[in-house]
């Protein structure tokens, strides 16, 4: 009897899969803020697994939440918040405040949920038009959205740009930056196992063997490849 798959250990549950939410700071979101309020950063804090900073801040009245910081960001640093704020580097306001051709990070997709958006270190999105109720914005992947006019935004471009230029160098660097995130590293391919490992696995040369499409409802030992697939093969023109 052949050993069971990776999916099907990583559903049972153990300590090898199970997520280090426990090592993560707070949160990163915007609070729900009514008016506008002036706040201050009071330390840039790594968060294991993320590879931008968080920005600890405090306003004026002794709300605290932590955000991804902007490139350029200080201890100390005074930042507005809301409606009424200057559409300037690290101030956090409405997307309808803010002038057209602006960079802009931590969007929010929806009126208060707190940033879902361009989150990633170096990334950012880019106003470009605004119409009654509705703001257009291009996000990192060069997609054009709209987005409501109320949905926050931080102004600038997230802070921990250029990680990607450092080389991880060895192979035990990819396996704790996997750790960090909750991934497993290294991953092998099935059509490099052993035919009683994967259904891919075994022959003479590495080749699937058989469809790698399966219905939604076929045994776990054979869920592999492309599960409950909408279609297959070339798009035709």
């Amino acid at each position: 009897m052949g050993k069971s798959l990776r999916q099907q250990r990583a559903g049972r549950g153990g300590s090898q899969f199970r997520n280090p939410g426990h090592i993560h700071i707070m949160p990163a979101k915007y609070l729900p803020i009514d008016k506008t309020e002036k706040g201050t950063i009071k330390d840039l804090i790594h968060d294991p697994g993320r590879y931008v900073p968080l920005a600890h801040i405090v306003t004026e009245s002794g709300k605290e939440f932590y955000v991804p910081a902007a490139e350029g960001s200080y201890v100390g640093q005074e930042i507005q918040i809301g409606d009424d704020a200057e559409p300037v580097f690290g101030n956090i306001l409405p997307l309808s405040k803010i002038p057209e051709g602006t960079y802009v990070f931590n969007v929010e997709l929806r009126p208060g949920d707190g940033g879902k958006l361009a989150r990633q270190a170096g990334s950012y999105a880019l106003v470009l038009g605004k119409s009654e109720d509705k703001v257009r914005i291009r996000l990192p992947s060069k997609v054009e959205k709209d987005l409501d006019k109320d949905c926050r935004a931080t102004i600038g471009i997230p802070a921990g740009a250029g990680r990607i230029e450092k080389p991880l160098l060895k192979a035990s660097a990819s396996y704790y930056k996997a750790k960090a995130k909750a991934t497993k590293f290294p991953t092998v391919r099935g059509v490099a196992m052993n035919v009683a490992s994967h259904p891919f696995g075994g022959g003479s040369h590495q080749h699937e063997g058989r469809p790698t499409t399966v219905a939604r409802n076929t045994p776990p030992g054979r869920k592999v490849g492309h599960i409950a697939a909408r279609r297959t093969g070339r798009k035709k023109k």
